[in-house]
């Protein structure tokens, strides 16, 4: 996959996005960031997932197996901010117990 020109695709289809909305004055314009957005993060994800894997996307069978990879990639950062929000919430934060366990050196 040529980085450069798929950059060039992503950066005019957020410019086209951006123009029709500006055309028509759409007045939510969190559509509009929420879409570039979406765009940006699926472009940066998948190549950070399928880099020096190679995958056959010309036929059925590369393209499952190239959803299957960027699927369970998706899951395990789920997997890993429920891990970590659920050891946040059971951390002891109060300074008291902070002062209680430390040691104090002379």
């Amino acid at each position: 996959m040529d980085l450069s020109i798929t950059l060039v695709g992503i950066i005019l289809i957020i410019a086209a996005i951006w123009v029709i909305l500006e055309i028509k004055r759409f007045k939510h314009r969190a559509l509009a960031i929420f879409l570039i957005f979406v765009l940006l993060f699926s472009y940066f994800s998948f190549t950070v997932v399928f880099t020096g894997k190679k995958l056959d996307l010309s036929s059925v069978n590369g393209i499952k197996e190239a959803g299957g990879i960027y699927y369970s990639w998706l899951a395990s950062i789920f997997v890993n901010i429920k891990s970590l929000t659920s050891n946040a919430i059971k951390m002891d934060w109060t300074a008291k117990s902070a002062i209680e366990n430390s040691t104090n050196i002379s």
